[in-house]
C-alpha cells in the first residue's frame, strides 16, 4: 500500500474496505478449516454449562462460543463466527477514533494498518477472548478521548460498555483499567474527567461488571484468581524476557514495530489532548508487559498481551509515516502485509493434516491443533462395539473438552492431571461434577477410557501409567492412535467392571540409535529398549515408512532399566534390549519415519511413535 501516492481520502477509503473484505474473507475461510484449538474447545465446554464466570475467564467468551454453534450448529465455523464478528469491528473502531482526532485521510490509513498487523488483522479466526478484549480496549480509549475534550452522557456510557465488555472477558483487561487511570490521573483533563458524576457512574458500572469474577473467586477460596496472578507466573527475573521482546518485533513485523513505538513518542510530545492519550495509553500497555516478560509465564501463550498497546497507537502511525521517505513508508506496509500473510499462511498450513505430519519433529510442531478428529473417530468406533450407555472418560481436560465438542457431549468425565491444574480448569472441572471416581463409575456400566499419552513428557509416562493401575485397575491392551508419526499418541482402554492385581499398561520404547533427523545411507543401524509393564513382549518388529520391515533381536541384556523406570515389571527384565538393521538401499533420497511395532506376549500389538531420518543418495 503506497500512502504518499494517494491524493486524498476517497482512495484510502477505497484501498480500505478492498483490504478489510479480503481479510474477512480469508479468516472466514480459514476459520471453516483450521482444525480446533484447545482453549477453544474449552470454552466451547464452558459454554454448554451457562455461567455467569468461571475458574480461567469471566463468562463471556463461553457465551459468544454457545452463541455461535446455537445460531449455527456444532462445527467449527459455527463456533468461531461471533469472535470473527466482534474481529471485523476492530479496523472500523480504529477509523473512528483516528478522524475524530486527525480527519478522514489518516483514519482509512489507521484502519489499513489495523488489518495489516499481523496480531490484529488475524484475531476471529480462533474462539478466544482477545478479539472482544481488543474491543473494548478501543471503546474505552474512544470514550477517554471524547471524555478529555468534551463531557457528555452518550461517551460516558461507551466508556461503561468498553469497561464492561473488557471486565467480562478476561482478567487481563485489568492492564488496560490500571493504566488508563494512571493516564488520566497525569493529565489536567483527565482529572477534570475523573471528578464528573457521569464518568465516576460509568467508572461504577464497568466495576460492577467484575462482580461475577469477584463472587466466583470468593466463593472457590480464590482459586481463578491465585492461578491468574500467582500460580501460573514464577515472579523471579528470567532473562527469557530478552525474547519476548524480540518475538513482538517480529510479530508486529519490524519497521511497523518501529514506526508504532515512534509515533508513541512523538506522540506524547503532541499538543492535541487526544494524541497524548493515545501515546501514554498504548506506551504504558507495551513497556508494562515488557517489563512483566522478565517475571511472568514462559509455558503458555503469552505473545498476543500487548495487543491493546499497539492499537492504542494505530492512530498516531499515519502522521509519523507522512514524515518518512516515500520507499519507507511503502516498505512498512509491504513488509506488515507479509507478516499478516504469514501468520496467515501458518493457520492455513496447520489446517493440513500433511503438512502437520511432515512437521511432527520440528519444534514449531501445532501440537494443540492436531489429533482431536482422528480420536473422536476412533472414540466413535469404539463405542459401536461396545454396550450401550457406555460412558467415556478422559485422563485430562484438553482430551476431554476436545471429545466432547466432536461428540457434542459437555459431561465428559475426566481424571485428575497435571495439566488440569497447570491450566486453571481442575476447579471447574469439580464444581461440574466431572472429576468422579472411574472405579465407581465402572461399578455402574462400562467405560471407554481416553489417554493422552503425549501429553506427559516422555520421563513421566511409565509413572502415569502406574497412576492409572491405581484409579482403575490394570490398564487391558489398548487401541493405540499415533497421529503425525505419533507426535500426537492416544491410547484407548476398553474398562468392562471394576478390577484389581498387578498393574498392566502400554508399552514404552525407546530409540538409542538412530538419533533424531539422523543422514543414512544404505542400511540404518537400529538399537534400544523396550518393555510392557507387567505383560512383556514377545517380539520387536521394525517399520519404515508405516511398513514393517524386519524383526529386531529383542532380549538383548539392558541392566540399569529398573532404576530409571521405578516400579518396572515386565517378565523380560533385564533383557529388555533390541537391535538390528534396516536395510534402505532401495529407498529414494530425502526424509523418512522409521518406527517400531510391538508385540506383547498376550498377542496385543502396539505401533510406537517414529523418529525421521535423512536418506541420502
Amino acid at each position: 500500500m503506497s500512502i504518499q501516492s494517494e491524493p486524498g481520502a476517497a482512495r484510502v477509503r477505497r484501498l480500505f474496505w478492498a483490504l478489510w473484505s479480503v481479510v474477512l474473507a480469508v479468516k472466514i475461510a480459514v476459520a471453516a478449516r483450521l482444525p480446533l484449538f484447545v482453549d477453544e474447545a474449552f470454552y466451547w465446554q464452558e459454554g454448554q454449562h451457562p455461567a455467569a464466570a468461571y475458574s480461567d475467564l469471566p463468562g463471556l467468551t463461553a457465551w459468544l462460543a454457545r452463541l455461535g454453534v446455537e445460531l449455527g450448529g456444532q462445527h467449527l465455523l459455527a463456533l468461531r463466527l461471533p469472535f470473527l464478528a466482534v474481529a471485523a469491528l476492530i479496523p472500523l473502531m480504529v477509523v473512528r477514533i483516528t478522524r475524530r482526532t486527525f480527519g478522514d485521510r489518516d483514519a482509512w490509513v489507521a484502519g489499513s494498518f489495523a488489518l495489516l498487523l499481523p496480531l490484529a488483522g488475524t484475531l476471529g479466526i480462533l474462539a478466544v477472548p482477545d478479539a472482544m478484549l481488543a474491543l473494548a480496549t478501543l471503546l474505552c480509549m474512544d470514550a477517554g478521548a471524547c471524555l478529555l475534550r468534551r463531557i457528555d452522557a452518550s461517551h460516558a456510557l461507551e466508556l461503561a460498555l468498553g469497561l464492561a465488555l473488557g471486565a467480562l472477558s478476561h482478567y487481563r483487561f485489568i492492564a488496560v483499567i490500571g493504566v488508563g487511570f494512571l493516564t488520566l490521573l497525569l493529565t489536567v483533563e483527565g482529572r477534570r474527567a475523573l471528578k464528573d458524576a457521569r464518568v465516576l457512574i460509568a467508572i461504577a458500572l464497568g466495576a460492577a461488571a467484575w462482580s461475577p469474577l469477584v463472587w466466583w473467586n470468593y466463593d472457590n477460596a480464590d482459586a481463578g484468581l491465585r492461578f491468574q496472578l500467582v500460580d501460573r507466573h514464577p515472579w523471579a527475573f528470567h532473562s527469557s524476557g530478552l525474547w519476548f521482546i524480540a518475538i513482538q518485533a517480529l510479530l508486529v513485523t519490524p519497521v511497523l514495530f518501529v514506526a508504532l513505538i515512534g509515533a508513541g513518542r512523538a506522540g506524547v510530545r503532541s499538543p492535541r489532548i487526544g494524541a497524548r492519550w493515545f501515546a501514554m495509553l498504548g506506551l504504558l500497555v507495551i513497556s508494562g508487559f515488557f517489563v512483566l516478560g522478565f517475571f511472568a509465564d514462559t509455558e503458555r501463550v503469552s505473545f498476543h498481551w500487548p495487543l491493546p498497546g499497539y492499537l492504542a497507537l494505530l492512530p498516531l502511525l499515519p502522521r509519523l509515516l507522512a514524515g518518512w521517505a516515500p520507499w519507507l513508508r511503502r516498505a512498512t506496509a509491504a513488509v506488515a502485509g507479509v507478516g499478516l500473510l504469514v501468520v496467515l499462511g501458518y493457520y492455513v498450513a496447520v489446517s493440513m493434516p500433511d503438512v502437520r505430519a511432515r512437521s511432527a519433529a520440528e519444534k514449531w510442531y501445532p501440537g494443540n491443533f492436531a489429533g482431536w478428529d482422528e480420536a473422536a473417530d476412533a472414540v466413535r468406533d469404539e463405542l459401536r462395539a461396545m454396550p450401550p450407555g457406555t460412558r467415556v472418560v478422559a485422563d485430562n481436560f484438553k482430551l476431554g473438552a476436545e471429545l466432547g465438542f466432536a461428540l457434542d457431549d459437555p459431561d465428559i468425565v475426566v481424571l485428575d492431571h497435571p495439566l488440569n491444574r497447570k491450566h486453571g480448569r481442575a476447579p471447574q472441572l469439580h464444581l461440574w461434577g466431572l472429576d468422579q471416581d472411574p472405579r465407581a463409575m465402572l461399578a455402574k456400566g462400562p467405560v471407554l477410557l481416553a489417554v493422552g499419552v503425549s501429553e506427559v513428557e516422555f520421563k513421566n509416562v511409565h509413572r502415569r501409567n502406574l497412576e492409572l493401575c491405581q484409579r482403575v485397575g490394570p490398564l487391558p491392551a489398548a487401541r493405540v492412535l499415533n497421529v503425525d508419526h505419533g507426535q500426537q499418541r492416544i491410547a484407548l482402554f476398553r474398562l468392562d467392571r471394576p478390577s484389581s492385581g498387578a498393574c498392566t499398561a502400554p508399552a514404552i520404547a525407546w530409540f538409542d540409535r538412530p538419533s533424531i533427523g539422523e543422514h543414512v545411507r544404505d542400511r540404518i543401524d537400529v538399537r534400544g529398549w523396550a518393555f510392557r509393564q507387567g505383560v512383556g513382549l514377545s517380539r520387536v518388529e521394525a517399520t519404515f515408512d508405516g511398513r514393517v520391515v524386519g524383526e529386531m533381536r529383542y532380549g538383548l541384556p539392558y541392566p540399569g532399566l529398573d532404576k530409571s523406570w521405578p516400579g518396572l515389571v515386565d517378565p523380560n527384565a533385564p533383557r529388555l534390549g533390541f537391535a538390528g538393521s534396516v536395510d534402505v538401499r532401495g529407498v529414494g533420497a530425502g526424509r523418512h519415519w522409521l518406527g517400531l511395532r510391538l508385540h506383547g506376549r498376550d498377542g496385543a500389538v502396539e505401533s510406537w511413535p517414529e523418529v525421521p531420518v535423512v536418506v541420502e543418495r
